[in-house]
């Protein structure tokens, strides 16, 4: 039995969650406790503060864990990152007051910043050799140039308005972060059997993600062209059609550039173009 920690509220809580219901992992949901067995695979989930998660998996109390980069880099703990898993992204930046001119990293010489992630911030202004105090808040960090506590801060970024709000700019990005899935270095044989089969899930949900299987009705004079702009995994499906002259063709599309594909098919003569999701994919 495998047991996976997992941030007990919020964003990352609910993308996990998302993440392992597409992988069939059922959980009961009716009634939320520390701990929860799933009813169709050799798992349990563990729901913690985000904070807990790496120390929880470095010591073994946890085989697994899915955490932010972000929180898993502040607190150093020994633990095997397995997976990048591409969800809950977000930026770690040095912001300060907007109305003041920003000169570059020295403009932190000898400034008092506040921040909840003294070790990254501290890392990263040994490297540049930038001398700053370093006032820990576990709060919101973003008042405290506002009430003086502060010159600047170093926090989490997502879509920056609450910088706006309170009349900040971002100006150095420090790192970039995403959901990690970490696990424990001494996993004995079977929980490691256990793992592979669960990455095999969570791999075929994240390789069709932002993936369309398309099937289109093409005339054959103009199948090499029309198949020349495919980008599919492999070679796309050629099928025959009952009316002479005519063929279906179906691939797999990348919805990034999906609607730049899709105005060449039909410039190139491809109808009846359908478009539908994919769940899962395995390669």
């Amino acid at each position: 039995m495998l047991r996976i920690a997992v941030q007990a509220k919020g964003r990352l809580f609910e993308e996990t969650m998302t993440l392992l219901e597409e992988s069939d992992i059922k959980l009961s949901t009716t009634k939320r406790t520390l701990l929860v067995q799933s009813s169709n695979f050799p798992i349990e989930v563990l729901f913690l503060r985000d904070d807990d998660i790496p120390q929880t998996v470095a010591t073994g109390v946890a085989d697994l864990g899915i955490v932010g980069e972000n929180e898993f880099l502040e607190k150093e703990e020994d633990a095997e990152i397995i997976k990048r898993l591409g969800f809950s992204k977000c930026r770690l930046s040095l912001a300060m007051p907007k109305d003041i001119e920003y000169s570059g990293l020295t403009w932190f010489e000898g400034k008092k910043i506040a921040t909840s992630y003294p070790v990254i911030l501290r890392n990263f202004l040994k490297k540049n050799k930038i001398k700053s105090e370093i006032h820990v808040i576990t709060g919101s960090v973003e008042v405290s140039p506002g009430i003086g506590l502060a010159d600047a801060i170093f926090d989490i970024v997502s879509s920056g308005s609450t910088l706006i709000s309170n009349r900040l700019k971002e100006v150095e990005v420090v790192m970039k972060s995403e959901a990690l899935l970490i696990a424990n270095k001494d996993m004995d044989e079977d929980k490691k059997a256990v793992l592979e089969e669960l990455l095999f899930r969570m791999n075929a949900v994240k390789t069709a993600e932002d993936k369309k299987y398309v099937l289109m009705n093409a005339p054959k004079d103009k199948l090499e062209e029309i198949v020349s702009v495919l980008p599919g995994m492999k070679s796309p499906t050629v099928m025959p059609l009952a009316q002479e002259g005519w063929c279906s063709v179906h691939t797999v599309l990348d919805e990034k550039s999906f609607w730049e594909i899709i105005g060449k098919l039909k410039a190139l003569g491809a109808e009846g173009i359908l478009v539908l999701p994919i769940e899962k994919m395995i390669l």
